[in-house]
Formats: C-alpha cells, sequence, structure tokens
C-alpha cells in the first residue's frame, strides 16, 4: 500500500495500543487498552509523529521533548491532540511518557501493535523493516494536511515539532 500523502482522508479502522499515563501507577500494571485513532480523531486537529523506538538516542534527546515543551504552541493553533506512536508496546511507551515527565494529556503515547498503521499507510524505517519510520503528519478534521517523512531514521527534520508548528 502506498504511503498516505495531503489530501487523503486518514483511514477507518486505524486502532492502537496503549497504557494511559495518569496520577496513579494502576494502568502502569494493567492490560494495555484498544485506542480507536480513527473514531477519536474524527472532526478534531490532531498531529501525529512517529518515532523508530522509545528510548532510542533520537527519539529521546531529539524528537520527543519539543514536542512536550511545545505543546501550549501546538494548543494555540488549534491543535486538539498530539500523539506518538512506535513499534514498542504499550507499556514500554507508557514508560517512556512518564520518564519524559508527561502527564498524559500532552501527548499520547501509543503502540503501532494493532493494525501496523506505518506499514499499512505511512513509512517504516526501510522496505520490509519492523520498526516505524520518523514522520510527521497533521489530520485536520479527517483530512491529511501535512504528512512528511525523514529522509533517513537518523534526521529529526521535517517530523519535528518546530517544521509541524511553521506548517500549522
Amino acid at each position: 500500500m502506498a504511503p498516505l500523502k495531503v489530501g487523503d482522508s486518514f483511514p477507518d479502522g486505524v486502532k492502537f495500543e496503549w497504557a494511559p499515563i495518569t496520577d496513579t501507577d494502576a494502568t502502569a500494571c494493567g492490560i494495555p487498552q484498544e485506542y480507536d485513532a480513527s473514531k477519536e480523531w474524527a472532526g478534531k486537529k490532531v498531529v501525529l509523529f512517529s518515532v523508530p523506538g522509545a528510548f532510542t538516542p533520537g527519539c529521546q534527546a531529539y524528537h520527543l521533548p519539543p514536542y512536550l515543551k511545545k505543546r501550549s504552541e501546538f494548543k494555540d493553533k488549534g491543535v486538539d491532540i498530539v500523539a506518538t506512536i512506535a513499534s514498542n508496546d504499550a507499556w514500554v511507551m507508557n514508560a517512556w511518557g512518564k520518564v519524559n515527565g508527561s502527564k498524559g494529556d500532552d501527548v499520547l503515547f501509543f503502540s503501532d501493535t494493532k493494525t501496523f498503521f506505518s506499514k499499512e499507510h505511512a513509512w517504516q524505517t526501510a522496505p520490509g523493516a519492523e520498526r516505524n519510520g520518523r514522520w510527521a503528519m497533521v489530520i485536520d478534521n479527517g483530512k491529511i494536511t501535512y504528512i512528511e517523512n525523514e529522509k533517513s531514521p537518523k534526521d529529526v527534520d521535517v517530523s519535528s515539532a518546530d517544521a509541524v508548528l511553521a506548517k500549522l
């Protein structure tokens, strides 16, 4: 399947796994929940960015922190939800959010293991690879208005918080 492009509709049936970050650790040991992105994001403006892996050097140092720090700037530009996905499981994504100071309402941390969204609709690190690629998209009321893939999974340019903010 070809990657999504600007003007495409966000696909139906996109579901992610997640262990929501809360003030208590009750969900940390619980069963991950299903998050129906297609349903939850209907009628909203969403920034979705993908990383090759939680806790990996580029993702940990350069990709995630600016999204957390600039969440209010996204909100000021009408963004309802900022979310990240990786091929890690829901517990790892939950831990990654907590380690980076997320309270669970600034950036949502999803595991891309339900519908293999990156494999089916976006980009992986390389054809046939098992890791998500590094990319970002903006979904506005069900339509893709921005989507860019990094030339190398080591780059954090077109998928950075600053690059996405500039396109909003």
